[in-house]
């Protein structure tokens, strides 16, 4: 018996072109956050040790955020998906880590305008709220458009 549409599963792989452009972004951006901080910390006056902190808080959190979602994109997070399985009652997904997260209550989808990536939210069997981000370049294209396809119903 075939599949029907709804019915999808699929692998992801890394994203490397898409690392190279949040690199651009980023690598520049804490950079800039960082050497400004320390610039302010060791050669301004004390008023300007509150902004040398603020830029060098900034500079640590992007740092951060850049590096969590380089690592998701290239899959070498524990908590990246590397596996998708829709079905009409649930969506599976199997993490790095070697765990499946399987959201089955409050599931939305939301696609960004330029359709190259989208959201997933829902609640686990566990009632945790869980989040992920997968991009385009992380699926085969047919596989992609399955995936969107399949999820629209929860947008």
């Amino acid at each position: 018996m075939a599949k029907r549409w709804e019915e999808v599963q699929c692998t992801l792989h890394a994203d490397k072109t898409g690392v190279i452009w949040d690199l651009v972004l980023y690598v520049p951006t804490v950079g800039f956050l960082l050497l400004w901080g320390l610039k302010l910390w060791f050669a301004g006056d004390e008023d300007q040790g509150v902004i040398a902190y603020g830029l060098m808080f900034l500079g640590f959190f992007f740092l951060m955020a850049g590096g969590n979602r380089i690592g998701k994109r290239l899959l070498l997070l524990p908590g990246a998906p590397i596996a998708l399985d829709i079905t009409r009652e649930r969506v599976k997904l199997t993490v790095k880590g070697g765990n499946q997260v399987t959201l089955i209550k409050d599931l939305r989808f939301f696609s960004d305008m330029a359709g190259k990536s989208f959201g997933l939210t829902g609640m686990d069997q566990n009632g945790a709220k869980k989040q992920f981000v997968l991009h385009h370049k992380q699926f085969v294209v047919e596989d992609y458009e399955c995936v969107k396809k399949a999820l629209e119903r929860y947008a």
